[in-house]
């Protein structure tokens, strides 16, 4: 049997510690019971806004949306994480509107792409002591869920970035809520459709690095023209950013505030983050070569990893009207070749 780390060896996340060591006792122990203090305000607060299991939560919303926009970019407390996801993607209503249907597709339906999920699990947050088990309780549940969406959508199967997305809502919910999360993310319940992402040929990949180019050009054009200069593209960098929303690489505690954010406002929050990332980072990535700036920008200095800083100015940049613009474009540019590729495919269904 595996060895699992001892209590200790984990941070609140459940994440392995890292060597803590160079930091004075006294600094730890006075920002940690800031921080508690800070919470537990903040816990009051949101268990006020959501009523018991959530019951006040559309009725809040509607009466005070800025209220709860700005509550949720100061981040959602971890203990109702899980909860408040649900409610704000709206999978808690997938949920009730389809019972037993998890069951079903997880007992009953077999999948295509079951191989392929039993060889990326162990690869899916493997510093994370929920999964670090050989087909203990975290690989069962990842498996389970995985499986259950290939099934439930035949036509995207299963791709693995998809792992980091269900894996990242298994860690505060269950699987049946982790399941219609995902259907409520890749389906559309409230913001765009994230299925593209993961379909043949990632068409939105596609689309969202096509319209990132545009915002690094409109936003940071010293930066992009030395981009060019060095033959630097997104796709070299920021492809995960999109695909997983920042679960892959980044770290833990700062990916939980990109995903309150992303789960109540949309993709806007990818492209903001990664242009703030940017901003951050500019004075130091202009002057690198390519091979030196590649490594840099996928391997981004703790620094600049700190929510407090990142993303107040995520927040301050403005993309909306941009993002229309440059997705426009794109439609013009690839929608006729779009368009063939379907016709092409319902010929080939009707033969």
């Amino acid at each position: 049997m595996e060895r699992v780390p001892s209590p200790r060896a984990l941070d609140k996340f459940g994440l392995i510690k890292q060597d803590a060591s160079n930091s004075p006792e006294g600094l730890l122990k006075s920002r940690l019971n800031i921080e508690y203090e800070r919470e537990t305000r903040r816990v009051r607060k949101w268990r006020k806004m959501i009523g018991v299991g959530g019951s006040d939560w559309k009725h809040y919303v509607r009466r005070k949306p800025h209220v709860v926009k700005r509550r949720i970019r100061k981040g959602i407390p971890d203990c109702l994480r899980g909860l408040v996801w649900q409610l704000i993607s709206g999978s808690r209503d997938l949920l009730l509107m389809n019972p037993g249907v998890y069951e079903q597709l997880v007992i009953y339906e077999t999948s295509a792409s079951e191989l392929d999920i039993i060889r990326d699990i162990s690869r899916t947050f493997p510093s994370h002591v929920f999964f670090q088990q050989r087909h203990g309780p975290g690989q069962r549940s990842l498996y389970n869920v995985l499986k259950a969406y290939s099934v439930f959508d035949r036509e995207v199967g299963y791709v693995q970035g998809m792992g980091f997305l269900a894996g990242f809502l298994l860690l505060y919910m269950s699987e049946e809520d982790a399941f219609w999360l995902l259907v409520a993310l890749l389906k559309g319940a409230v913001h765009a459709p994230m299925e593209g992402l993961y379909q043949a040929g990632l068409p939105l990949v596609q689309q969202y690095l096509f319209q990132f180019d545009h915002l690094v050009r409109e936003h940071l054009p010293k930066l992009g023209e030395h981009f060019s200069q060095e033959m630097i593209n997104p796709s070299m960098y920021a492809s995960q950013w999109f695909i997983t929303v920042f679960s892959y690489s980044f770290p833990f505690h700062l990916a939980l505030r990109i995903w309150d954010v992303f789960l109540y406002e949309g993709v806007k929050i990818v492209f903001k983050v990664g242009l703030a990332l940017l901003k951050y980072c500019h004075d130091d990535l202009i002057k690198l070569p390519f091979e030196k700036l590649i490594h840099s920008l996928r391997n981004f200095p703790e620094d600049a990893m700190d929510p407090d800083t990142l993303l107040p100015m995520a927040y301050s940049i403005k993309v909306s009207r941009s993002l229309e613009g440059s997705k426009e474009e794109y439609e013009k540019k690839h929608g006729k070749r779009i368009q063939s590729a379907e016709i092409l495919e319902k010929q080939k269904e009707l033969q």
